[in-house]
């Protein structure tokens, strides 16, 4: 018999899981059991079947079971794998604490699902910009190959700790967090 991936089915598997520590979602391979409609919307709110999934306990779950591989998004469970769609980044963040200041300043982001990641080595800061309009879209890397997206607001509160640097011989406007200078935008584009 073939059971249809629900998301109520996933829910009842991971309630079996120990409570301590994020979901080892590294180390599962479970088999690929087909496609939800569970979809993540650029704004980060999630939806399933069309409409937005209004309990945050269950989307901070799901969020918990998130893997990537290339370019795919699936939810994983020690049993199975299913994909969903995911119209931009998985996770939005949607603000920022800062401590120290200078060479030693570090930046830490919130996403919407209360994941926390100290921009860094580990946690990269990067800026795409649309070729049409130039408009930037900032990204951090939150955990296991996840980024979120930077919400508009708190891009432009990055934008006021910005100082211009030398990197590779090139004149940036960025930030630095945890000893790393990450680049914004070409200093000479901001002309």
């Amino acid at each position: 018999m073939i059971v249809k991936p629900s998301a109520d089915g996933l829910a009842l598997s991971l309630s079996a899981l120990p409570k301590r520590g994020p979901p080892p979602v590294h180390l599962w391979n479970p088999p690929y059991c087909g496609e939800i409609d569970i979809r993540i919307a650029r704004d980060g709110t999630w939806f399933h079947e069309g409409t937005p999934i209004g309990r945050p306990g269950l989307v901070k779950l799901f969020s918990s079971i998130l893997k990537r591989e290339g370019d795919r998004f699936f939810l994983v469970t020690p049993v199975e794998k299913v994909g969903i769609t995911v119209e931009d980044a998985p996770m939005l963040a949607l603000d920022f604490d800062v401590t120290n200041k200078g060479k030693d300043q570090v930046l830490a982001f919130k996403t919407k699902t209360e994941d926390v990641a100290e921009a860094g080595p580990n946690h990269p800061i990067r800026v795409d910009r649309d070729p049409k309009t130039g408009e930037p879209s900032p990204y951090i890397l939150v955990r296991a190959n996840l980024e979120a997206l930077i919400d508009r607001k708190s891009f432009y509160r990055m934008v006021d700790l910005c100082v211009h640097e030398n990197v590779a011989g090139k004149d940036w406007f960025g930030l630095r967090s945890s000893g790393v200078f990450f680049p914004i935008i070409p200093s000479a584009d901001l002309t």
